[in-house]
């Protein structure tokens, strides 16, 4: 499966409102998962079993939790059993296709 997070402090103190540190401990989390991953401006996605990837997220919630007393998680999982490697194998698929539609 393939679950795609977004996990933040509710708020900063910071006049800036940036959230980078505690999103920086989320996403050290999922790092040292050891699990495929790959991070963005948006969401962090990550590659495994259903108990791996909540594991994941939910840790990854602990770790956004010591920034503040609330925290704001987005979640979309695609959950397709007997598949792997699904992290690029997608992005792939697109860009053949994408290939395709200009010949």
């Amino acid at each position: 499966m393939l679950i795609a997070f977004s996990v933040a402090p509710s708020g900063s103190d910071g006049p800036t409102g940036s959230v980078s540190e505690a999103v920086a401990a989320a996403v050290r989390v999922v790092r040292d998962s050891g699990l495929p991953n790959r991070t963005d401006s948006m969401f962090t996605t990550v590659e495994g079993t259903w108990g791996e990837c909540m594991d994941v997220v939910r840790r990854a919630c602990e770790a956004v939790g010591e920034f503040g007393p609330r925290v704001s998680l987005v979640l979309k999982a695609d959950i397709r059993p007997g598949f792997e490697g699904e992290l690029t194998a997608k992005v792939e698929r697109l860009e053949q296709a994408l290939e395709r539609q200009q010949h």
